[in-house]
């Protein structure tokens, strides 16, 4: 058993409970407030939108969300506490930054990797700025295709204050890209397969891509549901199902990669675009409300969705257990 850095203080793993691994609280992208185009941000209609989207999945018993939001891309401390007493969810938040063609890279191209890693670990440690929030895990972020020289320097900085801290990484892969990297970088420096969670993985209809990926001892993030403008939620399923028949229940999480608040709007799409027209199952509770079912319809019962949802989560989160097939 270890103890989490939630963003209201350490909970034993084992009490997390039911867990959605990837969603977003918040998400500003770097100069998110120069576009004087979108609405401005409004903090209090902010809180009241998330803690409606919280009460509903709270009654579908999810007890702990972890926002992997890294610390470039809107990260908001104590908005995430605030959040979590008001509701009684708890939250697990990152450290670590985003890739580098999106992420807001200026101050960190200048540091060594040395004074990186200690940036980490002192958030993790000590908390973020002088909030006293402390991360519970680390964000590491690849762009597509090809791992940059900037996000080797910041990745290698997260595997050492991984390693010191013991505590896990999540990571973003751009079009299910540059995974194997990810686990190289990390594992190189010492780090165990079973304290990475590579995610985004479900974004491809290649199963061979998630086994692979299984077969190195990770997790397997299966964390877009809704999201299907790359590929569609019957092919995740269809995988996911393949994924538990080939043995690798044990290594599975799920959850949407949902943003319940855009800072400065959605990058990309003009002022008053709506992505609940765009993705209308794109919300926290669309895997409880129509994935679960679907699922046991093709056979998946209560017992699986509770090893991916309580057992995986509590693992990845413990210090000194590893998965079955590192």
């Amino acid at each position: 058993m270890s103890q989490v850095n939630t963003v209201t203080g350490a909970l034993d793993n084992q009490q997390l409970g039911r867990t959605l691994m990837h969603e977003h609280i918040l998400i500003g992208y770097p100069g998110w407030y120069l576009d004087k185009r979108q609405p401005t941000y409004n903090r209090n209609e902010a809180m009241a939108r998330v803690i409606d989207a919280f009460n509903q999945i709270k009654d579908f018993g999810v007890e702990t969300v972890v926002d992997p939001c890294p610390s470039d891309m809107g990260r908001d401390p104590i908005f995430y506490a605030e959040l979590s007493v008001k509701t009684g969810v708890n939250v697990i938040c990152a450290t670590g930054v985003y890739y580098e063609s999106i992420g807001g890279n200026f101050t960190f191209r200048h540091l060594e990797q040395e004074a990186i890693t200690e940036i980490y670990i002192r958030e993790i440690e000590d908390g973020i700025s002088d909030t006293g929030v402390k991360p519970g895990l680390i964000k590491i972020a690849t762009g597509r295709g090809k791992v940059t020289d900037y996000e080797r320097k910041v990745i290698s900085a997260a595997a050492d204050a991984a390693k010191y801290t013991g505590v896990p990484i999540l990571t973003h892969t751009e079009k299910c890209t540059c995974g194997h990297d990810q686990i190289d970088i990390v594992t190189n420096a010492g780090v165990a397969a079973s304290r990475m969670l590579i995610g985004h993985s479900d974004g491809t209809a290649d199963l061979n891509h998630q086994i692979l990926l299984a077969e190195r001892g990770v997790y397997v993030g299966f964390d877009r549901f809704g999201l299907e403008t790359e590929i569609s939620d019957d092919i995740r399923m269809t995988n996911l199902c393949a994924m538990i028949d080939a043995g690798y229940l044990d290594q599975l999480v799920m959850s949407h990669d949902y943003t319940s608040c855009w800072k400065g709007g959605i990058p990309g799409q003009a002022p008053g675009t709506y992505l609940e027209k765009i993705l209308p199952n794109w919300r926290m509770t669309h895997i409880f409300e129509n994935i679960l079912p679907a699922l046991k319809s093709r056979g998946m019962k209560d017992e699986d969705f509770d090893v991916i949802f309580r057992q995986n989560p509590s693992r990845f989160f413990d210090h000194d257990v590893s998965c079955n097939h590192e």
